[in-house]
């Protein structure tokens, strides 16, 4: 699937008023800019506790990185009417719209009653920035290797979060969508 013709400047310009708005949109909702801890760390790698989804990367940060890998593959049949560019600025647009969704009062109690995740109260500003900018991270991956590779890749994540926090983002979807007894049992054992 290599694409890497030049990205114009509008559709950069068009992917950062999506980060802008979206910013602004989250601060509105009333999540907080930055974990309330205080600590600087960038990083919090533990699943279970009150700072994940709070700092700037986390173990979902892989998920997000491949929701633009599959962004990348959804919008490629339209790379002949649709440059590189607009593409990535349109996965940044479906990431920044589940952002917004996801820190609504509504998925966050489904959240917490289908998924491991019964402390979530939401992303930080910063840690949602940082999930879109992993999304584009993906896409421009997946836009520079072959198709085979990116699946090989996606199946690896996978495997990998299965491994380290016994979630990923397949598990992630199906929890959410049609949640399963038994793997929120397994997850949490």
């Amino acid at each position: 699937m290599a694409d890497a013709p030049p990205i114009d400047k509008r559709s950069f310009i068009a992917t950062a008023v999506v980060f802008g708005i979206t910013a602004l949109v989250l601060t509105f909702m009333g999540r907080s800019l930055w974990c309330s801890c205080g600590s600087a760390v960038p990083w919090s790698f533990d699943v279970w506790s009150k700072h994940n989804s709070q700092h700037l990367l986390d173990p979902y940060t892989f998920s997000h990185v491949l929701h633009g890998v599959v962004f990348f593959g959804l919008l490629w049949p339209l790379r002949e009417r649709i440059g590189l560019g607009w593409r990535a600025t349109i996965s940044a647009g479906l990431e920044a719209s589940w952002e917004i969704a996801e820190n609504t009062n509504a998925v966050i109690e489904r959240y917490r009653e289908t998924t491991v995740s019964l402390d979530y109260f939401g992303d930080s500003v910063l840690n949602s920035m940082a999930d879109i900018a992993s999304c584009l991270a993906g896409f421009a991956l997946a836009a520079s290797i072959p198709w085979f590779a990116s699946v090989g890749f996606f199946v690896a994540v996978e495997l990998f979060l299965l491994l380290w926090i016994k979630d990923s983002l397949v598990l992630n979807v199906i929890m959410l969508v049609w949640p399963i007894e038994a793997i929120k049992q397994w997850q949490m054992g």
